[in-house]
C-alpha cells in the first residue's frame, strides 16, 4: 500500500485532500484511480488508512476509514547538534540513516571550524520524510534552523548533555555514561573537530566529554554512531 506524508491531517478528519504535489504523484506517477487504498502518516505518531474517492491530479480526495495512533513517544529522547558537512550529501546520508535508526531532533551548528555555515532545511527535511516513510515510522524528527555554537550552548535542555571531541583529556564512552531511558543531547563537531575554546565552553556549560571509540570518524559517521549507541542501549 502506498504511503503519503500528510502533516496537516488530524485524527478527527473523515476525509482529506492531498496537496498538489502528492496528488500529482498519486495520479500521474503511480497511476492510482478511484477506489485504490492508501496509507497516510502525519509525522506525529498517527497512521490513517484511506481510499481515493476523487482521483484528481491536483486535489485528490480521500475518505478516511481507520485511524491508529502510537501509544506515545519512545522511552528516550535523542537530540544531535552537529556541524553541517562540507559536502551536503554526507549530511543528507546521516539524516536518512538517523531517521531510520531513531532520533528526535537535529540542530545544525555553526562552529569555529565549520566548512559549511548554511543549509537548506526544507531540502533536508524532505530527506527525513522519505526515510520516515521508507522505514515505516510515524514520527518525523524535528530539524531546526542552523544556530551559532555558543548561542546554542545557552539553550536549556532537560536531560544529559555530552560533547564528542577528539582532543586530549578525560572522557567516558557514551554507552557507559548514558542510562536506558535518558534524554540526551550530543554535540558533534566539524571535520576539523571543535576548537579548544569551544570544548572548554561546552564543559563549563555542563556538557560531559565522551568518546565514540578509538577511530577518528567523519562528522556524519560520529553522529550516526551516537544514534546507534543510544538506540542499542534502549532496545
Amino acid at each position: 500500500m502506498h504511503l503519503f506524508y500528510t502533516p496537516d491531517i488530524q485524527p478527527h478528519h473523515r476525509s482529506f485532500v492531498l496537496n498538489e504535489e502528492e496528488s500529482k504523484h498519486a495520479i500521474r506517477v503511480l497511476r492510482m484511480v478511484r477506489g485504490d487504498r492508501v496509507q497516510l502518516v502525519d509525522g506525529n505518531g498517527g497512521w490513517y488508512d484511506a481510499r481515493i474517492v476523487d482521483a484528481h491530479p491536483k486535489r485528490t480526495v480521500l475518505e478516511i476509514d481507520e485511524v491508529r495512533l502510537d501509544e506515545g513517544p519512545r522511552s528516550y529522547y535523542l537530540h544531535v547538534a552537529m556541524a553541517p558537512t562540507k559536502h551536503i550529501e554526507r549530511m543528507e546520508w546521516f539524516l536518512e540513516k538517523a531517521t531510520e535508526v531513531g532520533i528526535d531532533e537535529v540542530t545544525p551548528l555553526v562552529c569555529d571550524r565549520s566548512e559549511r555555515r548554511e543549509v537548506k532545511v526544507e531540502r533536508l527535511n524532505k530527506v527525513m520524510v522519505s526515510a520516515m516513510k521508507q522505514s515505516l515510522k510515524a514520527r518525523l524528527p524535528v530539524l531546526n534552523q542552523p544556530v551559532a555554537y555558543r548561542a546554542f550552548l545557552r539553550d536549556a535542555f532537560s536531560g544529559r548533555r555530552f560533547i564528542a571531541h577528539c582532543a586530549e583529556g578525560p572522557k567516558e564512552y557514551l554507552n557507559g555514561a548514558l542510562k536506558r531511558g535518558d534524554r540526551a543531547l550530543i554535540l558533534v563537531g566539524p571535520e576539523g573537530d571543535f576548537s579548544q575554546p569551544e570544548i572548554d565552553a561546552a564543559i563549563q556549560a555542563g556538557y560531559a566529554p565522551i568518546s565514540l571509540g578509538d577511530a577518528r570518524l567523519r562528522t556524519e559517521t560520529a553522529a550516526l554512531m551516537a544514534c546507534l549507541e543510544v538506540a542499542l542501549l534502549n532496545r
